[in-house]
């Protein structure tokens, strides 16, 4: 016996004064059901979310539920008005005696009912709006990217959760590991139209790819008929008008049927151009520690980074993950220890909390006005890579349309907000970046771009996520802190490092796919190493060698830094072709001749201890 049904939706359209967001839907959601929502960002995930919930009215179709189901929905931004407390707001809608519910969900999800919900941050109220729903229970629950702004504990205990549950529940995530863990069949938005598969979101991938191979086939079969038919009409249309009006006919409603069909959205033009190398040391951090007021973040870290590596930063929320970046890269001070910066450094950052965007300002604003973007004496235009681009055709490549231009940033959603603000980052060249969430609200699309322009990145990465996909597959060593001041070192990524916390006796994780990225050796240190030889271990040719190569590495990339402003200049090949071979055959050698001489100088500062 098939399941009941515990929603349906007949005939649905929805337009919001343009382009129909859907049209003709019809929706059926039985009891059990474990559902992937997913589609790219702009698609109407959440708006069809808030169909099923009964929030938003469509302009034509219906709604139905059986006598007795209820539907539960995780607001992004809900209303806390008139509630004293994150709890009192989760347990609006329970009696008395249930609230324990409550407080059950909120251990879980970390986080004390009793803050006050003025003090409360975003990440609080959204997980206070979480456990509002999970302590209903309803038989029926939508949830609209519930992983944002939890932990990987968190999220870990709601996976288990959601596991446990004779609720059906229909889930939006950008989160691969959560959605592989979690669901048996995938709904899939895609131009107004919503298309089901009976597997859960592991299968997804494939079937879409292979959808669009079809779509593509019959699309360029109907182009070639459309052609054929053309051809006809031009060359022997006069001979038989009479005869073949309706073959004149079909030709149009050919025409038509082409000229309805909706293009699929591209992908965002995204791009990471690295600049000058940076040498091959790029964060030296010995013995550090930092602490506010009783609470410590990090205690007698000692790191070394190298050109090439990608760190990711992973723990609790609260933990200092965000402070330890911070540290790392000098933007705030240790209380004892000290921070090395390496030389040639070119930063790029994404904040978590996008606070480089203003949100008064528009789109168009906050790319001419970064500093790192302005054309002098052109307003529509910005450098992008060190070539000037018009503003709208740049915000065109992340998906922006040429009407989103002059909009406020406030108007966009938190994926509109993050492809923004990778797009002020990749306009600049940079050998360092530091991704702090960068994951958030980007739909899987996008993501699978920036995994792979991190893949070809050869510069370095630091990276704090909870998203356990997206760290193993760009890591190549994760550090662990425990909120209390440690942070342990680990090889690899997130189900590596499980692997190696996991005991001898146990099997490990199995690790999930990786993406094409040339992962560099796992050369960062633990935090507690092995006593290293002193500088009487040197010989004294060595020891006056190790005082002579920072003069040496210097005076190198003084030169590699000249000959590179030579070549950049576009006319110099065509004026003078011999001084252009000459100065490229120089950089290179001087480029072989500075890692030479960074190599020699990190192995005998290696054996000094220095």
């Amino acid at each position: 016996m098939a399941p009941a049904p515990l929603l349906q939706l007949s005939d649905i359209a929805l337009t919001f004064g343009g382009t129909p967001l859907f049209n003709g839907l019809d929706l059926v959601i039985h009891s059990g059901d474990r559902l992937a929502l997913v589609g790219r960002n702009g698609s109407g995930k959440s708006t069809l979310m808030k169909v099923m919930a009964g929030l938003i009215e469509p302009d034509r179709g219906g709604r139905a539920l059986p006598p007795g189901v209820s539907v539960g929905y995780m607001e992004q931004d809900p209303d806390f008005a008139g509630f004293a407390t994150l709890g009192d707001f989760a347990a609006q809608e329970l009696d008395p005696g249930e609230h324990y519910r409550v407080e059950m969900v909120a251990e879980g999800l970390g986080f004390d009912p009793a803050l006050p919900v003025e003090t409360a941050s975003g990440g609080e109220r959204r997980r206070a709006a979480l456990a509002k729903l999970l302590a209903e229970a309803p038989e029926l629950m939508l949830l609209d990217e519930p992983t944002n702004h939890l932990d990987i504990q968190a999220i870990t205990w709601l996976e288990a959760r959601l596991k446990e549950t004779r609720a059906g529940f229909v889930l939006i995530s950008h989160d691969r590991a959560f959605l592989n863990a979690l669901t048996r069949a995938t709904l899939w938005v895609d131009r107004g139209q919503v298309r089901r598969l009976e597997q859960g979101f592991a299968a997804f991938e494939d079937w879409r790819d292979k959808a669009w191979a079809e779509e593509d086939a019959a699309r360029h079969k109907l182009d070639r008929k459309i052609k054929a038919e053309a051809r006809w009409a031009v060359e022997g249309i006069s001979a038989r008008r009479k005869r073949n009006q309706g073959r004149v006919r079909a030709l149009a409603a050919l025409r038509a049927e082409r000229a309805a069909q909706i293009r699929r959205q591209g992908t965002a033009a995204m791009a990471l151009e690295a600049g000058q190398s940076s040498g091959k040391l790029v964060i030296e951090a010995e013995g550090i520690s930092k602490r506010f007021d009783d609470r410590v973040i990090v205690r007698d870290l000692t790191l070394k980074v190298l050109r090439g590596d990608r760190i990711a930063l992973v723990g609790p929320n609260g933990a200092g993950k965000t402070t330890l970046l911070k540290l790392l890269t000098g933007e705030i001070a240790p209380d004892t220890g000290r921070v090395r910066l390496g030389t040639n450094l070119d930063m790029a950052v994404f904040d978590q909390a996008r606070a480089r965007l203003d949100p008064q300002a528009s789109l168009w604003e906050n790319l001419t006005g970064d500093p790192s973007m302005r054309v002098s004496g052109a307003s529509d235009q910005v450098m992008v890579r060190g070539r000037p681009k018009h503003v709208v055709g740049y915000l065109k490549e992340f998906l922006f349309d040429e009407a989103q231009a002059r909009a406020p940033v406030r108007a966009l959603s938190g994926g509109e907000r993050a492809r923004l603000l990778l797009a002020r980052i990749m306009a600049r060249e940079s050998n360092l970046l530091i991704l702090d969430e960068p994951t958030n609200d980007l739909d899987i699309e996008t993501l699978d771009l920036l995994q792979d322009l991190l893949g070809d990145y050869p510069g370095t990465v630091l990276l704090v996520s909870h998203d356990r996909d997206f760290i193993d597959r760009i890591a190549t060593t994760t550090i662990a802190l425990d909120g209390q001041g440690g942070a342990t070192v680990y090889a690899g990524g997130w189900s590596d490092m499980q692997a190696q916390r996991a005991p001898a006796d146990a099997p490990p994780e199995k690790p999930r796919a990786r993406s094409t990225a040339k992962p560099a050796a796992a050369r960062t240190e633990a935090p507690q190493t092995p006593a290293r030889p002193t500088a009487s271990d040197l010989s004294y040719t060595e020891r006056h060698r190790l005082e002579k190569l920072p003069a040496e590495i210097a005076r190198l990339e003084a030169e590699i830094r000249k000959l590179s402003d030579l070549l950049s200049d576009p006319d110099l090949y065509a004026r003078e072709p011999v001084k252009f071979a000459k100065a490229t055959e120089a950089l290179g050698q001087r480029q072989t001749a500075l890692q030479t001489a960074e190599d020699e100088w990190l192995s005998l500062a290696e054996r000094a201890g220095d």
